[in-house]
């Protein structure tokens, strides 16, 4: 498991446990004709915290207090944040 401080731009593959600590109220955005819903939430453990983006049915599963595991996950940059997202192939579980 990685460390979420060690989390970079463009890394892959990730796997990483942490707390979520904060979830923002979801928005919802339409993508070529369809309605997603998307919100961010705060990943922390002992090293630092990382913005997770949550998609959809993903935001329901989760509430702030879960230690949650994030596994092939990827990490991009948005607007100068960092930022770590599952994409289509990346897992999250509550531990």
């Amino acid at each position: 498991s990685m460390k979420i401080s060690e989390l970079k731009s463009g890394t892959g593959s990730v796997e990483v446990t942490g707390e979520i600590v904060n979830i923002d109220a979801p928005r919802e955005i339409n993508k070529m004709g369809r309605v997603l819903r998307v919100a961010n939430a705060t990943l922390k453990d002992a090293s630092g915290s990382i913005t997770l983006v949550l998609w959809n049915d993903d935001i329901d599963k989760v509430q702030v207090g879960n230690e949650i595991k994030i596994s092939n996950g990827y990490v991009n940059s948005w607007q100068d944040k960092t930022q770590l997202t599952l994409g289509k192939f990346g897992k999250m579980e509550i531990v």
